[in-house]
């Protein structure tokens, strides 16, 4: 908010380049654009270090396709633990914290999160991806 009161002039481009980017968009030009907003402190659909630090952890001597399968494997993990999470005495809404005590009010942020860094990082459709989540679990 301060830099917008102070620079809109830089903002204003920064907050239209952020707001142009479509899924039909390049991938090198989208993390491009998100980098720079996520840097100016704008909200990004996608997490350009998180894409980057998935990136740069790929597995030595397997295939993009075998990553992709673990990516997708991992989603279903997460989908096949939740009715487990759901179930665990820590579960369970603490005032005091405004939340959960196992931080699962978190969860839902965090799969949003990593699924799209994940499938950025595999040049997949994330929106398809997350459907197929929603269907699994």
């Amino acid at each position: 908010q301060v830099f917008s009161q102070h620079c809109p002039f830089l903002m204003g481009p920064i907050e239209c380049l952020a707001d142009v980017v479509t899924p039909d968009t390049d991938i090198q030009v989208t993390l491009s654009i998100f980098e720079l907003a996520s840097a100016a402190g704008i909200p990004c659909e996608v997490d350009p270090a998180l894409v980057t630090a998935l990136a740069g952890n790929r597995t030595e001597g397997s295939s993009p396709e075998e990553d992709y399968k673990v990516s997708c494997l991992l989603l279903v993990f997460v989908a096949v633990s939740l009715p487990l999470l759901a179930a665990d005495p820590a579960s369970l809404y603490n005032p005091e914290l405004d939340g959960y005590n196992n931080n699962l009010h978190c969860l839902a942020k965090a799969i949003v999160q990593v699924s799209a860094a994940l499938f950025t990082v595999h040049n997949k459709n994330i929106e398809t991806h997350l459907k197929e989540f929603l269907l699994v679990s």
